[in-house]
């Protein structure tokens, strides 16, 4: 029933997601520290076939040649603006596709699974991935959950710590690296700001105040 509501919300919004989400001083401050280590993370690599798992209506497909999405009006969206990648409706524990990747990344989803589906989602990457394969995810952490005010169903209850990753990654994958993202409580400072605030917040993500971010993201290699 999660999985469904979950579905049905991202379709309805659909045809406004863009500038609902990213369109504003918020979603472009998330938007912008994904993509500056996504660039980097990319930048004088030669992959081949790179999957964005999760990919929504295409905000960061132009990292991929690939991209899955469990909502087809979604990927209707992200297949018009990049015509020339290979879409296909799926799941994050059920690739829709044959080939072995060098490369999946995963934004803004295991936050809405369980534990159990995030092991599973561990599990479908490390098959679908070529030896030494990377796959980078994102995920909220537990000790920021732990530092703001509780809320019901806060990021679908589902969060870790830099420690419960490498528990659940041990015996198939080596972590490669963890980086913060939104350290400052951005969406409780003027808007006017904001971007003034973004660099301090990349590089203080690098460090070990990256524990008390909103998100980690995580690089992982197959093993």
């Amino acid at each position: 029933m999660m999985k469904t509501n979950i579905r049905g919300y991202y379709s309805n919004l659909a045809e406004s997601y863009d500038e609902n989400r990213f369109g504003n001083t918020y979603g472009q401050y998330i938007d912008r520290q994904e993509r500056t280590f996504l660039t980097s993370f990319f930048e004088n690599k030669k992959y081949s076939k790179v999957l964005d798992l999760g990919c929504g209506t295409g905000r960061l497909l132009n990292f991929a040649t690939h991209g899955t999405d469990f909502s087809e009006k979604m990927l209707a969206v992200a297949q018009q603006k990049y015509p020339d990648r290979t879409l296909a409706a799926g799941e994050i524990s059920a690739i829709p596709f044959d080939e072995e990747f060098e490369c999946i990344f995963c934004f803004h989803v295991i936050m809405h699974q369980d534990q159990e589906e995030t092991k599973a989602f561990l599990k479908e990457c490390h098959q679908r991935l070529t030896k030494n394969g990377i796959l980078i995810f994102d995920y909220p952490v537990k000790t920021r959950k732990k530092s703001v005010s509780p809320q019901e169903n806060w990021h679908a209850g589902n969060s870790f710590s830099a420690s419960d990753i490498v528990q659940f990654s041990k015996e198939n994958w080596k972590v490669k690296n963890t980086t913060g993202v939104l350290l400052f409580p951005i969406h409780r400072l003027p808007k006017s700001i904001r971007k003034f605030c973004l660099p301090l917040d990349i590089l203080l993500c690098r460090t070990f105040l990256k524990n008390w971010a909103s998100y980690h993201i995580t690089v992982l290699e197959k093993i």
